[in-house]
């Protein structure tokens, strides 16, 4: 399934109140960053909290947004980012389970 394909799923899912979370690296060549906020766009969701930094470790792991129907999109990953940043990739997860924001 590709991106554009997931997009009657995704609505599917929001509809019935399920959370999501969009995670993206922003240099990804595989996956394109851009691409993304092309999805995320063609969904027309309102922002909630528009972009701010999250953290790890008193870092900056990435910028977030979230938007209406309970979707949040974090980036700062890669590719393969649980094995290049698992640690972000971790606290990230962690707190969206939880519901806390990033």
């Amino acid at each position: 399934m590709d991106i554009p394909e997931s997009y009657g799923y995704h609505v599917n899912l929001s509809r019935k109140g399920y959370r999501s979370l969009i995670y993206s690296g922003d240099h990804d060549m595989k996956i394109a960053f851009l691409a993304t906020q092309a999805w995320i766009r063609s969904l027309n969701y309102s922002i909630v909290d528009d972009w701010r930094q999250w953290y790890t470790d008193g870092q900056v792991a990435g910028y977030t947004r979230t938007y209406s129907n309970r979707m949040t999109f974090a980036t700062g990953g890669s590719h393969i980012a649980p094995e290049s940043n698992p640690k972000e990739c971790f606290a990230m997860f962690s707190r969206w389970l939880s519901k806390r924001p990033l």
